[in-house]
C-alpha cells in the first residue's frame, strides 16, 4: 500500500538519526526526507545524572541537529534523543546484556517516564527550536526468565530502557499515559505542530 503524501511542504528535510524507528514514523505520515546521522560522540548519560531527562534529551537532540546542519546549505534538520527516567535515574541504551537485564529488572512493575527531546534547525538561517515530550509507561511485573528470553531476541540492545514498545516489549506494558509514538522515538503530533509554526527560510513549513 502506498503511503499518502503529506500536506506539509518542506523543501528539504533531513533526519539526524540512524534509528529505523524514527525513519518509519516520518514515512508513516507521508514525509520525504534524507537520513544523515550525526557523528557526535554522546556523553554517557550518567554525566547528566543531576539533570532532568527533559533537559538532557533536548540538549543532545540539539547537538545532533546542529552537527548535521553544518553539512547543508538549505535544509531543515530533525534531531532527537530518547531516554527512560525511573525515579530520576536516566536509562539510555544498554551497554551489554547484563546492563539490559538490570534495566528491565528495575522497570518491572513500575511507572516510568519515556522522554524524547526534539530539535529543528534551519541550516540556511540557523534558526532552531527545541522541546521535549514525556509519556508515562506502566510495566507489569516481569519474570527473570522472560527478561532473559527477551534479551536473547536482540530487541533490547539498541533501545533506551532496553525495550521497544513497538515490538515484543509491548507485552510488558499495561498502559501508557501520553503519546505512544513518543515512546517509539518521535512524538509525531507535536513534531507536526512545530513544523506549522517553525520558520523555514522565509516561510513556515507548510
Amino acid at each position: 500500500m502506498q503511503t499518502p503524501e503529506s500536506p506539509l511542504k518542506i523543501p528539504r528535510l533531513v533526519l539526524a538519526s540512524a534509528s529505523p524507528r524514527r525513519s518509519a514514523l516520518l514515512s508513516q505520515i507521508g514525509l520525504t526526507f534524507e537520513v544523515r546521522p550525526s557523528d557526535i560522540v554522546e556523553p554517557p548519560h550518567h554525566t547528566y545524572s543531576n539533570d532532568p531527562a527533559s533537559e538532557v534529551t533536548q540538549k543532545l537532540a540539539l547537538l545532533k541537529a546542529a552537527a548535521v546542519s553544518q553539512h547543508f546549505d538549505d535544509a531543515l534538520i530533525i534531531g532527537a534523543d530518547t531516554l527512560v527516567s525511573l525515579d530520576g535515574e536516566l536509562l539510555g541504551k544498554p551497554t551489554d546484556d547484563a546492563d539490559a537485564f538490570k534495566m528491565l529488572t528495575h522497570l518491572s512493575g513500575t511507572c516510568h517516564e519515556v522522554v524524547t527531546g526534539v530539535a529543528l534547525v534551519d541550516a540556511r538561517t540557523e534558526r532552531e527550536i527545541v522541546w521535549s515530550e514525556t509519556t508515562q509507561v506502566y510495566f507489569r511485573e516481569l519474570h527473570s526468565t522472560e527478561i532473559d528470553t527477551y534479551i536473547a531476541s536482540g530487541e533490547a540492545s539498541d533501545k533506551a530502557g532496553a525495550y521497544g514498545i513497538q515490538g515484543q516489549g509491548a507485552a510488558f506494558v499495561r498502559r501508557i499515559e501520553g503519546c505512544y509514538f513518543n515512546v517509539v522515538g518521535l512524538p509525531l503530533a507535536s513534531l507536526v505542530e512545530h513544523f506549522l509554526i517553525f520558520p523555514c527560510g522565509e516561510t513556515t513549513c507548510v
